[in-house]
């Protein structure tokens, strides 16, 4: 089972990131993007086929390593 992560900063903490590339994306004409926020996507490739306990196991992954939980937001997306 494939499990894909997406962390991103939450909504009201500076992306200094996100700034540079709607900067650097207004300076090259593109002017009708108002907001860029980046982060990351992890794909893990999982050794089990139970949906729910993969949930779990990922879940608890980006709550103790994979994201910083008091200034980021995770998504998880499975695929069997």
């Amino acid at each position: 089972m494939k499990a894909k992560v997406s962390v991103t900063l939450k909504r009201g903490i500076l992306d200094p990131q996100g700034l540079a590339v709607l900067h650097a994306l207004s300076s090259l004409g593109y002017t009708g993007v108002n907001d860029v926020r980046m982060g990351k996507l992890i794909e893990l490739e999982l050794a089990t086929h139970d949906q729910a306990g993969a949930e779990a196991e990922v879940k608890a992954m980006c709550e103790r390593f994979l994201a910083n939980t008091i200034i980021e937001e995770y998504r998880i997306e499975l695929e069997a």
